[in-house]
C-alpha cells in the first residue's frame, strides 16, 4: 500500500508552496488507494504553537485533504533517543564542539580556496581527553551523523530521474543541538520508518537532505522509501517571490477563492498537463502522474487562479453554495446570476438587481416614450422578457441594441448583466412594470 505523509512544522500558517506539497502527497496516495498521513513536526518547542497545529488541520479540511492519520514528533522523543544511542554505539553519530561562528569562518576559508564549503570532520580527530577538556570548559557538543564515504549514494527519483551523490562532497549533517533538541534530519527518517511511509514527495530543495537520509535509513537497517522532488514555486515574474511565502488559505478565503479552484490549479502546476477548471477530484486523480512533472520552476500566477476560480464558480450547484447566498435567493436566482460571478461573495451585488433599489440612468425623450410603451405592453407569462421584446420589435421596428439596452437599463440600472430572460421573472411583474414606468417618467 502506498503511504505518503505531509510534515509541516507548526511555526506558522501553511503557504501556497506547503499546500501544493500536501495536495500532491494526498493525490499520490489516493491515486493508488493508499493512505495520506499528517505528521506535525513540532520538535522546535520554542517556535511551535498549538494555534498553528489547529490552523493546519483546518486548512487541510477546507481543501478536502483529509488525512488518514496524524502523528506528532513531540510524542516520539523517547523513540529518537533510543535510536540515537544505537547509532552512537555503532559509530555513526559523533559529538562536535565548534561554535556557529567557527563553522562560518571555516566555510568562508573553504570558499576562498575554491573548495566546497563542507564540514572538515575536525571533531573526529579529537581525542577523548580533548573532548573531556572541552566539556569541562562548559562546551556542550552538538551531534553529527557520520556519512559513509566508501560508496556513492544513488536513487531513482520519481521526478528528477537517476540521482548520484558523492558523500565526501556532503557535510555530515547535524542531527541534534547542544541543548539536546532535535533537528529535522534523523527524526524524519525514524518517523518514516515507524509510520511505514513508502513514498516521500517534497520540494527539490531537499535533494541533498535525501542523499544523507538514505544512509540514515540504511544505518537503521530499513529500506528507504521512494523519493521524488518537485520543482519549487516561483512568482509569475519568473523569480522566487517572498510573497508566495505569505499566501495561505486564510488569504485565499478572504479573496473568495474556492478550494476546488486552488486544488485544480496546484494539482497540475509544474506538470506537462494543462491547468483546467476541473472540480471533479476523480478526474484530477486519474491524470496524476509523476512522469508529467517538469524540472523547470512552476510559476504561480494570481490571474490564472482568478480565471480558474471564476470557471469553477460557474460550475457550482445551488446546494453547494446555498448557505453563502443572500437571503431570498433561490435556485433560479443562483442560476441567473452565476455566469456573471468571479467569486460567490459577489452574489449579493447582483441579487440587488432583483431586490432593488436600482439607480436608473437618464433616458432620452425617445427612449422614455419607448419605455412607456414597454410598460403598457408587458404581459406576464412563463417567459415575459422574450414575449415583451418580440411585441416591441413588431410595434416599434427597433432591433439589437436599440431594442434591448433601454429595457435592461430600466429594469436593472446596468448596461450588462445576467440573462434578462432569467432575471425578469425574478424581479416580478409588479416591480418590473413599476421600473419601466418610472424610467418612462424620467424619475429614478
Amino acid at each position: 500500500m502506498t503511504i505518503t505523509r505531509f510534515a509541516p512544522s507548526p511555526t506558522g500558517r501553511l503557504h501556497v508552496g506547503n499546500i501544493r506539497t500536501a495536495l500532491h502527497n494526498w493525490m499520490l496516495a489516493r491515486k493508488d488507494g493508499g493512505r495520506f498521513m499528517l505528521r506535525i513536526d513540532d520538535t522546535d518547542a520554542e517556535r511551535s504553537r498549538e494555534e498553528y497545529v489547529d490552523a493546519i488541520r483546518a486548512d487541510l479540511a477546507w481543501l478536502g485533504l483529509t488525512p488518514d492519520g496524524e502523528e506528532r514528533q513531540s510524542l516520539r522523543l523517547n523513540m529518537y533517543s533510543v535510536a540515537f544511542e544505537r547509532l552512537r554505539s555503532a559509530g555513526r553519530i559523533y559529538p562536535a564542539y565548534e561554535t556557529a561562528q567557527e563553522l562560518e569562518l571555516k566555510r568562508k576559508i573553504a570558499l576562498g580556496r575554491g573548495l566546497p564549503p563542507i564540514y572538515d570532520r575536525a571533531a573526529l580527530a579529537l581525542t577523548e581527553d580533548e573532548r573531556a577538556a572541552k566539556e569541562a570548559e562548559g562546551i556542550a557538543p552538538h551531534w553529527r551523523f557520520r556519512l559513509d564515504h566508501d560508496r556513492p549514494i544513488e536513487w531513482d527519483d520519481g521526478v528528477r530521474g537517476a540521482q548520484k551523490f558523492d558523500p565526501a562532497q556532503l557535510s555530515d549533517p547535524v542531527i541534534r543541538r547542544a541543548d539536546g533538541s532535535w533537528l529535522y534530519m534523523l527524526p524524519s527518517v525514524l518517523d518514516d520508518i515507524n509510520m511505514g511511509v513508502t513514498d516521500v514527495l517534497r520540494g527539490e530543495d531537499h535533494v541533498s537532505n535525501t542523499a544523507a537520509q538514505i544512509q540514515m535509513f540504511e544505518a537503521m537497517d530499513a529500506r528507504p522509501p521512494r523519493f521524488a522532488h518537485e520543482a519549487l514555486l516561483v512568482g509569475s515574474e519568473g523569480k522566487l517571490s517572498k510573497r508566495l511565502g505569505s499566501l495561505g488559505c486564510d488569504a485565499f478565503r478572504e479573496r473568495g477563492i474556492e478550494p476546488e479552484a486552488l486544488v485544480a490549479l496546484l494539482a497540475r502546476l509544474g506538470t506537462s498537463q494543462p491547468v483546467e477548471p476541473i472540480a471533479d477530484r476523480a478526474r484530477l486523480l486519474d491524470s496524476f502522474d509523476l512522469s508529467t512533472f517538469g524540472r523547470a520552476p512552476a510559476k504561480f500566477d494570481d490571474a490564472e487562479l482568478d480565471r480558474i476560480n471564476a470557471a469553477i464558480v460557474h460550475q457550482l450547484d445551488f446546494a453547494e453554495v446555498a448557505d453563502r447566498l443572500p437571503a431570498g435567493m433561490d435556485e433560479a436566482g443562483w442560476h441567473a446570476i452565476r455566469p456573471n460571478l468571479s467569486h460567490v461573495g459577489e452574489a449579493g451585488d447582483w441579487w440587488r438587481l432583483v431586490t432593488g433599489p436600482i439607480e436608473q440612468p437618464d433616458f432620452s425623450d425617445e427612449d422614455r416614450v419607448y419605455l412607456a410603451e414597454a410598460a403598457a405592453a408587458l404581459v406576464w407569462s412563463d417567459d415575459p422578457w422574450h414575449a415583451l421584446t418580440a411585441t416591441l420589435k413588431a410595434r416599434t421596428g427597433r432591433k439589437g441594441k436599440q431594442l434591448f439596452l433601454p429595457l435592461r437599463q430600466a429594469l436593472t440600472g446596468m448596461d450588462h448583466g445576467p440573462d434578462m430572460g432569467e432575471l425578469v421573472p425574478l424581479i416580478g411583474e409588479e416591480e418590473a412594470r413599476a421600473r419601466l414606468a418610472r424610467a418612462a417618467g424620467g424619475g429614478r
